[in-house]
């Protein structure tokens, strides 16, 4: 009998202290009242009590010994799983990674995974990575890492067996559209160095500017570097913002830079699970740039803080926005450092544009849709008959307004031989190009917002007022379409 009493005493004060670690945890979150603590944890008293009496009993009889913080771990990730792919347990040694990640600097690999139907998928590889560097595409499928199966594998354990020491290799099995196996990829793990501002001058004015994530520094890097241009061409007659492959990042630098263009207005709200509580972040007026015409490209890989910019610009009117629906992950995370340096990275709410769209699931429409000529991509559409994936394609992926109302799905459309010749052809064999030259001959969506932005001057002459941004509809039967 006392053998049997044993266990249930620990489970007894397990479960205190199970108890006591959640309920602060929420307190953190703002989510428990003083007034609910008493009636929440009498509700959950039940479930708590079995799983420490499941962890007491594996302690105390399991044929080996165990690491309890193993298991308490793998019981944090097993109950995360139930929720939506974005809601991760970062073990202190992920976390401590984290956290450089979001500086800038980080060892590794320097690709944005998720999880597609089950298999682990590249969003995008940051340029000037090594992944980059090695071939890695969008969309491709990792099927074994080091020879081991990912098949299961969440994305905080398959980051876990991508990362090493810088210099020493990982071998990727990538499965990609037209391969007939998965290819193995060795690359050298390295110290990736995200710039995540690039700008090229387009000349008499004209600037392009490439942001390829948002880390900590680049709302001042996007700043210093339109001063500098401006500086040097006494002018800044328009500007093309790519945030085509940006799988996102930090919420204030997309925020800070959509302030950047905007004087006054909406630039996002968020909302948690008790809708009533609404948190609006404004635009105001100082440190404002001059109204000049603006482009912003967006495609199926923009993600969360590059929609909440594309967003922001679209529904104020500032930007035309151009290419592809965007990603359509419009759910924020909130990151809690724990006690023994974990964290964990929680869904708390979703964010809406201006106009009070949920990005979650529906991503950003453009004004003007451009397909995308790149080779990589056409060589994908050739094959590919299941369609791009988004947000809205993940399993578990919280659901979308319009999803909710069971509209039907928008589905992308095939190419015409004509593009797939104009790609082949477009380069030319011309040598020695500028940078203008070089970017505009090889990317038909940038060449395409260069032709918009030096439009605007021509339409001037006709409207004093210049032509007017159209506001993102749903697409039609016959949307705007340039090919």
């Amino acid at each position: 009998m006392t053998q049997h009493q044993q266990p249930v005493n620990r489970a007894k004060r397990s479960w205190r202290f199970l108890t006591s670690a959640l309920v602060g945890m929420l307190f953190v979150l703002g989510i428990v009242s003083t007034q609910g603590v008493t009636g929440w944890a009498k509700e959950r008293y039940t479930e708590l009590q079995l799983f420490a009496k499941v962890l007491n009993l594996v302690q105390q009889y399991y044929v080996e010994e165990v690491d309890t913080q193993k298991l308490i771990y793998g019981g944090i990730k097993g109950m995360l799983r139930e929720l939506d792919p974005h809601t991760n347990f970062l073990e202190p040694s992920i976390y401590k990674e984290f956290e450089s990640e979001t500086a800038g600097e980080f060892g590794g690999l320097g690709i944005e995974i998720t999880v597609q139907e089950g298999v682990l998928t590249v969003i995008s590889p940051i340029e000037d990575t090594p992944a980059f560097n090695a071939g890695i595409k969008a969309g491709d499928k990792i099927v074994e890492i080091d020879g081991e199966s990912t098949k299961g594998m969440t994305l905080v354990e398959a980051a876990t067996h991508m990362r090493g020491k810088t210099g020493s290799k990982v071998r990727l099995g990538i499965f990609r559209e037209g391969f007939e196996r998965p290819k193995e990829f060795s690359i050298v793990r390295g110290t990736v160095k995200v710039h995540s501002v690039k700008v090229t001058d387009l000349e008499d004015g004209y600037i392009y500017v490439k942001l390829t994530s948002f880390i900590e520094n680049t709302a001042k890097e996007m700043k210093d570097s339109i001063k500098d241009f401006t500086k040097k061409n006494k002018r800044l007659a328009g500007m093309v913002v790519d945030l085509r492959r940006n799988p996102g990042g930090l919420l204030d630098q997309a925020v800070e830079i959509s302030d950047l263009f905007l004087k006054s207005g909406t630039i996002v709200s968020t909302k948690g699970r008790n809708e009533k509580e609404k948190e609006v972040v404004f635009a105001k007026q100082a440190g404002t740039l001059e109204d000049f015409p603006l482009v912003v490209l967006v495609d199926e890989y923009s993600a969360s803080a590059s929609e909440i910019l594309a967003g922001a610009l679209q529904d104020n009117k500032r930007a035309l926005i151009m290419g592809q629906r965007s990603f359509g992950k419009g759910s924020v995370q909130s990151v809690v450092k724990l006690g023994d340096g974990s964290g964990l990275k929680l869904t708390v709410a979703r964010y809406y544009t201006p106009s009070g769209k949920s990005i979650q699931a529906e991503g950003i429409t453009p004004d003007v849709f451009v397909e995308n000529l790149a080779s990589e991509v056409l060589d994908k559409a050739k094959g590919d008959k299941r369609g791009i994936k988004r947000e809205k394609d993940i399993k578990g992926h919280l659901l979308g307004e319009s999803e909710k109302a069971k509209q039907p799905n928008n589905k992308s459309t095939g190419k015409s031989a004509i593009d797939f010749w104009w790609a082949e052809s477009a380069t030319g064999d011309k040598v020695n190009l500028s940078p203008k030259e070089t970017l505009l001959a090889g990317d038909f969506q940038v060449l395409q917002a260069y032709n918009y932005l030096r439009a605007w001057d021509v339409m001037r002459q006709f409207s004093p007022q210049g032509p007017q941004i159209p506001a993102a509809q749903a697409p039609s039967p016959n949307p705007t379409t340039t090919k």
